[in-house]
Formats: C-alpha cells, sequence, structure tokens
C-alpha cells in the first residue's frame, strides 16, 4: 500500500500545477521538492530493478496477463518519471565523465519531457489503483 501512495506522490511531483489551487497539498509539495532529484533518482534506480523483474516474470503473461500488464505500467511510470525527476543527479554524478552519455542523457530527457504531465497523471492513477487493489486483496 505504501508504494501505491508513493507512486502517487511521485506523480504528483511531475504535475504540480494539478495542486496549485490547494493550499495544504501545495504547502507539502514545497516541503518535498527540495528532495525532489533524489527522489527521482530512487525512483529510476528502482524502475531500472522493477522492469528486470517485469521482464523475468513473463510467465505471469500466461497466467495472470493484465496483472502482468499493470505491473510493467507502474514499473515503466516509475523507472521515467524517476528519470526525469532525477535528472540533474544523474548527469551530475553518473554523466559528467562521459560526453558520449550525457548527451544521449540529454536526447532521452529532450524526448520524455513533453511526457511528464501524461506519466504524472498515469502514475496517479496507477498508485490509487495499486492502493485500492491492495487494499480489496
Amino acid at each position: 500500500m505504501i508504494y501505491g501512495i508513493f507512486l502517487i506522490i511521485l506523480g504528483l511531483l511531475a504535475i504540480p500545477s494539478l495542486l496549485a489551487n490547494k493550499p495544504s497539498a501545495k504547502a507539502l509539495l514545497e516541503k518535498i521538492v527540495p528532495f525532489q532529484g533524489w527522489i527521482g533518482v530512487v525512483f529510476f534506480i528502482g524502475g531500472i530493478f522493477g522492469v528486470i523483474q517485469v521482464i523475468l516474470a513473463i510467465g505471469w503473461l500466461t497466467t495472470w496477463p493484465i496483472g502482468w500488464v499493470f505491473w510493467l505500467l507502474v514499473e515503466l511510470c516509475e523507472l521515467f518519471l524517476g528519470f526525469l525527476l532525477g535528472y540533474g543527479l544523474i548527469a551530475q554524478y553518473a554523466l559528467s565523465k562521459n560526453e558520449t552519455a550525457r548527451a544521449k542523457g540529454e536526447q532521452m530527457l529532450a524526448k520524455l519531457l513533453p511526457w511528464q504531465g501524461r506519466l504524472g497523471i498515469a502514475a496517479i492513477v496507477l498508485g490509487v489503483l495499486y492502493t485500492v487493489l491492495y487494499v480489496i486483496h
């Protein structure tokens, strides 16, 4: 259940304009924003491992295909939003020594930036579904 809540928070960090009208939620997000880069890096690393786990569990496609696709969507959202939110730190610590890697990272960032709002909304929806499914199950 906590994972679903974290996914919702990740989505809210990606699209803070959704909370512009709610002062209490906006104040809470303003406290989290200084840690946004580190939160992004943690979710990016978690997304990498999550996508690997989803691929390794491809057998679920024959027994529980809806669950496998849901899991894949959650992990891809986590991976891409983590990359977007943590790119500054990723570029500073991991890509700064290699110009080719830095250029490829900037290309990927440029491709993903237009999708940030949609990915944020998807993360919120998936986080809510994840939490509801956890409570029901």
